[in-house]
């Protein structure tokens, strides 16, 4: 019997390639920020290597054959000098970033101070904001149909005792993807996030010094364990590629779970 379904079937191996294009991992010297490096670069696109870190920028490009650049992105000015210097380095125009630049602040939210308040907003949602708005300005005029992907948080998405600033910056930006993938879309510009749980990056495994407890999750996980770097890589990897290429303005939950607890169930 012949099937009446005669629609094409794409190669979606070649639908996950990079080839050609020129994308920024912001944050890029360490932890998730070095494995999307190397998703990307593994994919074939051209790869601009973005850290406060000089050394760790420089370390990252030279793994896998980048342009390192060093700055600050809670800076307008250091935004953009980004969108104009990476341009110039790649030799075209951008087509994308993946962003991963955060910092939670443990702090109780009646001892919540001002100036800590406003320092977890600048990292976690004003630069943010600087860059989809510069990078975005910058793929409207080169006519660049391209991808911008945020690594959000599940605290965007719930409660977050204890680093009540950090989840509400996270919330805003997680509101901001929507509004630039409504915003851009008519242009060609596809704008998600992803939104991990407990990672083991560099700075989660520091506080386990022995790393005997380091894979032993701090809430109750139903996959039970913590993630990897590469896991979010990974949901960057599939945001930026073709195989996404009818989704903007959502957040991929990456969290082993978490976040889809029963509440009154105890595992």
């Amino acid at each position: 019997m012949t099937s009446t379904d005669q629609s094409p079937v794409p190669r979606y191996e070649d639908l996950l390639r990079l080839d050609g294009r020129n994308l920024v991992v912001v944050g890029a010297g360490q932890g998730m920020g070095r494995q999307a490096s190397h998703a990307l670069a593994q994919c074939g696109a051209r790869v601009v290597c973005a850290d406060i870190d000089a050394e760790r920028a420089h370390e990252i490009a030279a793994e896998v054959g980048g342009v390192p650049w060093v700055g600050d992105v809670t800076r307008a000015d250091d935004v953009v000098r980004l969108v104009e210097e990476a341009a110039a380095a790649v030799g075209g125009p951008l087509g994308g970033f993946v962003d991963i630049v955060g910092l939670a602040e443990w702090v109780g939210a009646l001892d919540l101070d001002e100036r800590t308040w406003d320092a977890q907003f600048d990292i976690c949602l004003r630069h943010a904001y600087l860059l989809g708005r510069h990078v975005g300005r910058h793929m409207v005029d080169t006519g660049t149909r391209g991808t911008m992907v945020f690594v959000a948080s599940v605290n965007g998405l719930t409660a977050s005792v204890r680093h009540g600033a950090y989840g509400a910056a996270k919330a805003g930006l997680i509101s901001w993807v929507r509004t630039l993938g409504e915003e851009l879309g008519p242009h060609g510009v596809r704008v998600n996030a992803v939104a991990p749980g407990s990672i083991l990056t560099p700075r989660l495994m520091a506080a386990f010094p022995d790393g005997a407890e380091s894979d032993r999750p701090t809430v109750p996980v139903p996959l039970g364990r913590n993630g990897r770097p590469f896991n979010i890589a990974s949901a960057a990897l599939f945001l930026t590629s073709g195989l996404s290429e009818f989704m903007t303005g959502q957040t991929i939950v990456v969290d082993g779970g978490v976040s889809i607890k029963d509440p009154y169930v105890s595992l």
